[in-house]
């Protein structure tokens, strides 16, 4: 999957998990940039793009990831 497309459905499983309507993100996206993205909502944020993209990160994965191109990156790894 291109990076772009894993990007959009970041983003729109960000929309659905956050409550937010017409979010904007770009890969430079950290949770402090984003009004509602909590601890306990970054769990079911990465809970949801587990199932969605049928992969599993290790605890160690998750604490390396610094902002939404990081998570892309990491998404599109898994899946090649």
């Amino acid at each position: 999957m291109p990076a772009t497309d894993t990007l959009e459905t970041v983003r729109q499983i960000m929309e659905d998990v956050l409550n937010i309507d017409d979010l904007s993100i770009s890969p430079e996206t950290t949770a402090k940039d984003v009004k509602g993205w909590d601890s306990l909502r970054h769990v079911r944020l990465v809970m949801t793009i587990e199932r969605k993209f049928k992969i599993k990160f290790k605890n160690s994965e998750i604490e390396g990831l610094m902002n939404v191109g990081d998570l892309v990156r990491a998404i599109d790894a898994k899946l090649a």
